[in-house]
């Protein structure tokens, strides 16, 4: 059945209002412009790819025929078409690249080659058949023989040469980004190949991939505001995930000892060029290991996506030249904090002298309600902005990291790192902390903070108390950012650049 029309007004754009009387056009010779079949036997980049091995299988002395006798049947979206008098190219583009077609009115007759002009426009899809051939500018062509309309465009395409430049409706209609932006199909195809190698990576070393929920009865993991929704069959509020870790750890509890998984997590935070509330994270965990053996693993793992991905660990992102050879730098947060703002945190170890000493220095540091928050203060504002060449940053304050393990000749410290790369924060890991006495405590701890007005506090997860009293081996974990880690090797300044379809406002 034929959907009618929508009617001709003078709002309707006129471009537009064109290509529906040509859509009426077609379907009045009977013929259907959305097909569901498609002649298609090659690919753009295989056509190219089989007319090439044709012509180095002929004898050096012999004179180029005037076509190969290689038969192509291709498809794509017409890009463009150029009419010279009885010769009309077009240029046809899929996911592997783009194809030149020639339609000869002398060949295809004159009736196909006018119905080619009066209602294809660029944009459309077109399939074609016919034999392929090398013009005397130099480019790979199918000499068309028959041609079918496989999907009208209504809208016109952005202008051809420009592209689609307003950063905003880049975001919104990825579709065109993509489309029109070669630099921005790149992005996501460099997105595509370090899921891929960390998953190679990963698998290679013994770690197997699995699944855990992403609606939770119980948020928990991270220090996070979770999205909240209600499960109607069970009259039970719910939790979008906002880290994987206390799932993944019951699975090292069950005797799964390398275990990883790459998936959403979910944050109930503000936007900016670093965080989108809906992000892509890898954790993995790694029974009878400890972060010493989890900061080997990682410099490896990150170098071996560069190499895979980029053919090069040596990178230019972020304005700053970076090698990502290992090992890399292991600095201690007390060094790094002393060198940066010439404080001694093991100095001033209390809430009060730590004020003091900022206060002394005349740093602008915001007002924290605990002695391991201002440290961590103190660390976005004098040491991140210095780390361009990667680094391991050790030993975080127990107060901030209540899933991480205490390191034995410094309580007050945990076996903790996190990555940094060009100024940015890129993965988190530690020790896992696997006594649940101790745990318990962390969590009734967190349980107060949030008392106490800090949002982002984790509840107390009795059930995974339950799991540590039966016992997890040592055991270390790690999180990095696919976003972030996009960012870094794809060179973009924003996170929304490497997410396909970033959280906006809504337009009204």
């Amino acid at each position: 059945m034929t959907t009618p029309l929508p009617p001709v007004t003078e709002d309707l754009n006129e471009l537009t209002a064109e290509r529906l009387r040509k859509l009426e056009q077609v379907r009045a010779q009977g013929l259907d412009p959305y097909p569901a079949h498609v002649d298609r036997t090659h690919s753009t980049a295989d056509a190219v790819a089989v007319f090439e091995a044709w012509e180095r299988e002929q004898p050096a002395d012999t004179p180029a025929p005037p076509a190969s006798g290689i038969e192509a049947a291709v498809a794509g979206r017409l890009m463009s078409l150029r009419p010279h008098g009885k010769l009309t190219f077009a240029t046809i583009q899929d996911a592997a690249g783009s194809l030149q077609l020639a339609f000869r009115r002398d060949y295809i007759g004159v009736d196909a080659y006018r119905w080619l002009q009066e209602v294809f426009d660029r944009g459309d899809f077109i399939g074609a058949r016919g034999t392929l051939f090398r013009t005397r500018t130099g480019e790979v062509t199918v000499q068309v023989d028959q041609y079918a309309m496989l999907a009208k465009a209504l809208n016109p395409l952005p202008e051809k040469w420009h592209g689609l430049k307003d950063t905003d409706a880049r975001y919104r209609q990825r579709y065109l980004d993509l489309l029109t932006n070669p630099e921005s199909r790149q992005v996501f195809l460099i997105r595509t190949g370090i899921v891929s190698a960390m998953r190679r990576f990963l698998d290679e070393h013994g770690f197997i991939e699995v699944e855990t929920p992403v609606l939770q009865p119980l948020y928990g993991g991270a220090a996070a505001r979770p999205f909240t929704t209600h499960y109607n069959a069970l009259d039970q509020e719910m939790y979008l995930r906002i880290s994987d870790e206390l799932y993944l750890k019951r699975l090292i509890v069950g005797g799964l000892d390398r275990v990883y998984e790459i998936g959403r997590d979910f944050r109930n935070e503000g936007l900016d060029t670093t965080h989108n509330p809906e992000f892509t994270m890898m954790e993995c965990y790694w029974a009878y290991a400890d972060y010493r053996d989890m900061m080997a693993l990682t410099e490896r793992m990150i170098a071996n996506i560069a190499q895979a991905v980029l053919g090069t660990m040596q990178l230019e992102t972020h304005g700053h030249q970076v090698d990502l050879t290992p090992p890399w730098r292991r600095l201690s947060l007390r060094d790094g904090i002393l060198e940066t703002s010439g404080i001694d945190i093991y100095v001033a170890s209390d809430y009060a002298s730590l004020t003091e000493a900022i206060q002394a220095k005349g740093l602008r540091i915001g007002h924290k309600p605990t002695w391991g928050q201002l440290v961590n203060e103190l660390l976005d504002e004098c040491l991140q902005p210095t780390l361009i060449q990667p680094t391991f940053v050790l030993d975080y304050p127990t107060e901030i990291s209540p899933l991480a393990k205490k390191k034995p000749d410094a309580p007050q410290l945990t076996e903790r790192f996190e990555i940094f790369i060009a100024t940015r924060e890129t993965g988190n890991a530690f020790s896992e902390l696997n006594d649940p006495l101790d745990q318990r405590e962390r969590f009734m701890q967190q349980v107060k903070m949030h008392a106490a007005g800090d949002e982002e506090a984790m509840p107390l997860d009795e059930d995974y108390i339950l799991a540590l009293m039966h016992g997890m081996p040592p055991t270390a974990g790690l999180g990095v950012g696919i976003d972030r880690l996009t960012m870094l090797l794809a060179d973009r300044p924003s996170i929304r650049e490497v997410i396909l379809f970033p959280q906006l406002r809504t337009l009204k």
